[in-house]
């Protein structure tokens, strides 16, 4: 696919990057100072600036390369330290490629190229710039402007398109970079996957009914399919575009702070480190970390469970359809705060384990808020099937603690009083609820909160940078209007620009850890409600399209970042995939009799049954995996292919540059040579010059050429053989 030109409504003033400029809080010397610097730094890197007036004390600094030939010479150095880490197969041609970069140089590539110009440190040729970091605290944020009219033409495409094709991904790719573009390539695989098993899922529903363990072996065998098919396509997807193995060439992160140097016995350079096993120390809080997490967020989700089960069960007084919403109530007020401290330690604990790279850091970060999604996305169904049903019966009547809660309202104590011990009996469809809650309407709820959030957010930000405003104009700031000093034919550009700047930044992880997320329920749970797929299936058709409107309406473009795949979230796949073995086995047994259950008394299961169960599952499952990756591995693809054919390209061009040229010049000595008298005597007069040849010599020198070995080899052949062969005897 050929490089487009950027020809939406920044096309006016050709900006690469805006950079806004926020000084409200900050004494006016002190602002000067720092924007000054900010400035003569710029161009110390080749960048030329253009200066407008921003919103609520703010400046908009436009950023481009001052030299198309000096952004050319930087794009070729990127691709040489590509080459010369293994990413590229071939080295790059100086000459063609900095007079064709400009066809050559897709809009992502460039953006990042110039980001990296901004942000990258100073020893390794960037400005060091980080927003809202160290001395660039007054410095908002640095994002590229949309160009609407494609972003139009993109979502109009996919509203009327089914699927994505590979050409619509690479379109993704080069105008958003490769991790926004393995985004929509899993989300896109993952809905292919849910089609086939949306189809086992309706059929089991209509025939097998609930907890049937013919869907369940057949989830688990298209579960496993998928996440090993998703290892082969991200590898093929990688090689496509040319990012395989680029994790090996990311730059340090700011804030690492290193122990030790040593000298590298390869290089001879002088490397800064963190030791690996005080590192490994620090991970190891990792442990408290996870404990803390489960218990903190576990004694509310566990807490929350037994009111709802005490007032939705036990409880037979007034206000009780009412009542019922308490435990939610206190699960969203509660439980956000107890997660916003969490993940707020969560991050404290992964820099102070002291990471290299942002992708390094990012990967251990994902792994921890994965814990913290796992507590509060999957606890409550799991005590439902594994605490609830087996042992209702025995832990019902010690929930007479929670009779707090409603005693202001009941009118007597027999509406308070707990059964007794083996008189409770569940309710079967519990489960069942529960599941179909998080497969349909918590879907539903998430979609309306990613079109509102981002939308509160921005009116709650907006208001903030206008008290911080009003602020500064009451301490001696200027009040004029924003727009006053525009020049008219940029009124309408600047316009949009300043909205752009209000906008959100959007994070690709809370879309990854959102479809993870709702991968597990499927993996986990999809037993007990076969057609939890078919609403996945819905709503990641609607997913995909909301969240490019997402990108395109109400985020800043977001900076084209590369990756080789989608990072930690293939490990919580796999993980998810291997527990759900485990529970889907365990789920089933528990319902095998006529699908209500062990009727909540531990009596009624066979622990031997449940832990064959279990562990015949989870072996199926490996030999399954085991299986799919030597049959994938088999698969040839595009990818692949191009990459064979380059590599072959490059030996096929070794061989004719060096090994065709050393043949072509031994090839002339062994021409046939002419035996006369004059070439006797020459080699005799030459002979008596150079004295007496060797026994290697007169060996090599009793028949000149192939032709006289022939005659040789014919005369000998000639005098030994019969006259007739044996067989014509």
């Amino acid at each position: 696919m050929a490089p487009q030109d950027e020809k939406g409504q920044n096309a006016i003033a050709d900006v690469d990057y805006v950079i806004t400029y926020r000084f409200a809080d900050t004494d006016r010397n002190k602002a000067v100072a720092q924007f000054q610097k900010l400035v003569e730094t710029l161009a110390s890197i080749g960048l030329m600036t253009e200066v407008r007036n921003g919103e609520k004390h703010s400046l908009l600094i436009f950023v481009k390369a001052a030299s198309e030939q000096h952004l050319y010479g930087e794009v070729y150095r990127s691709r040489v330290k590509d080459w010369l880490h293994g990413i590229r197969t071939s080295a790059p041609d100086k000459e063609a490629e900095q007079t064709g970069a400009k066809q050559n140089l897709f809009p992502a590539e460039r953006l990042r190229i110039v980001y990296q110009l901004i942000n990258n440190p100073v020893d390794e040729g960037g400005a060091g710039i980080t927003p809202k970091h160290g001395e660039w605290e007054n410095v908002e944020s640095i994002f590229a402007l949309h160009d609407h009219e494609y972003n139009k033409a993109w979502l109009k495409k996919w509203s009327t398109s089914k699927m994505l094709k590979v050409e619509d991904l690479d379109d993704i790719r080069d105008r958003f970079g490769e991790k926004i573009a393995f985004y929509f390539a899993f989300t896109q695989a993952y809905f292919t996957a849910l089609i086939g098993i949306a189809a086992v899922g309706t059929a089991s529903w209509v025939f097998l009914g609930y907890f049937s363990s013919v869907y369940a072996v057949v989830n688990g065998l298209l579960c496993v399919s998928f996440v090993e098919y998703w290892k082969h396509q991200e590898v093929d997807l990688a090689i496509r575009w040319g990012v395989r193995g680029v994790s090996r060439i990311e730059s340090k992160r700011k804030d690492f702070a290193a122990e030790k140097e040593h000298k590298d016995p390869v290089t001879g350079e002088i490397v800064e480190f963190f030791p690996a096993p005080k590192r490994f120390q620090r991970q190891l809080l990792l442990i408290p970390f996870g404990l803390a997490a489960m218990l903190a967020l576990g004694t509310v989700i566990a807490t929350c469970f037994g009111i709802e089960i005490f007032i939705s069960e036990v409880y037979d007084g007034p206000g009780k359809s009412v009542l019922t919403f308490l435990p939610t109530g206190i699960t969203t007020t509660v439980q956000p705060l107890i997660l916003g401290l969490l993940t707020d330690l969560a991050t404290r604990l992964t820099k102070y384990e002291n990471y290299e790279t942002d992708a390094a850091f990012d990967t251990a970060l994902t792994q921890k808020i994965f814990v913290l999604n796992f507590v509060t996305s999957y606890m409550p169904i799991l005590l439902t099937a594994f605490v609830y049903v087996p042992f209702a019966s025995v832990l019902v009547p010690y929930l007479d603690v929670f009779s707090l809660t409603v005693k202001p309202v009941a009118d007597n104590k027999q509406q308070l009083q707990t059964p007794k011990a083996g008189s409770f009996h569940i309710n079967a469809a519990r489960l069942r609820k529960q599941v179909i809650y998080f497969a349909v309407t918590a879907q539903i709820v998430n979609q309306a909160l990613e079109i509102l959030v981002p939308v509160l957010t921005r009116r709650g930000k907006s208001k903030y940078k206008e008290i911080q405003s009003k602020r500064a104009e009451k301490k001696g700031g200027s009040g004029m209007s924003v727009s006053e000093t525009d020049p008219p034919e940029e009124a309408a550009f600047l316009q949009r620009v300043r909205n752009e700047a209000e906008l959100t930044v959007y994070d690709v992880t809370n879309d990854f850890r959102e479809m993870v997320i709702q991968y597990g329920y499927l993996s986990l749970f999809s037993v007990v409600w076969p057609l939890t797929s078919v609403s996945f299936l819905a709503n990641n058709w609607l997913e995909l399209r909301t969240d490019a409107a997402k990108i395109c309406l109400q985020s800043q473009r977001p900076t084209p970042w590369r990756a080789e795949g989608i990072g930690s979230w293939l490990d919580s796949l796999g993980f998810l995939t291997w527990l759900g073995s485990i529970t889907t086995a365990a789920i089933v047994y528990l319902f095998s009799n006529d699908g209500d259950g062990p009727s909540g008394s531990p009596s009624d299961i066979k622990l031997w049954g449940l832990l064959l169960s279990i562990l015949a599952s989870e072996h199926v499952y490996l030999l399954v995996q085991l299986g799919m990756q030597v049959f994938i591995k088999r698969l040839d693809s595009p990818g692949r292919q191009k990459e064979r054919g380059e590599r072959y390209m490059i030996r096929k061009r070794y061989m004719e540059e060096n090994i065709g040229a050393q043949a072509a010049m031994v090839a002339p000595q062994l021409a046939q040579e002419k035996i006369t008298r004059e070439s006797l005597e020459e080699e005799a007069r030459q002979g008596s010059i150079h004295g007496a040849s060797t026994t290697q010599d007169r060996f090599w020198a009793r028949q000149r050429g192939w032709q006289e070995s022939a005659k040789v080899g014919v005369s000998l052949i000639e005098k030994a053989a019969p006259a007739e062969s044996k067989k014509a005897q």
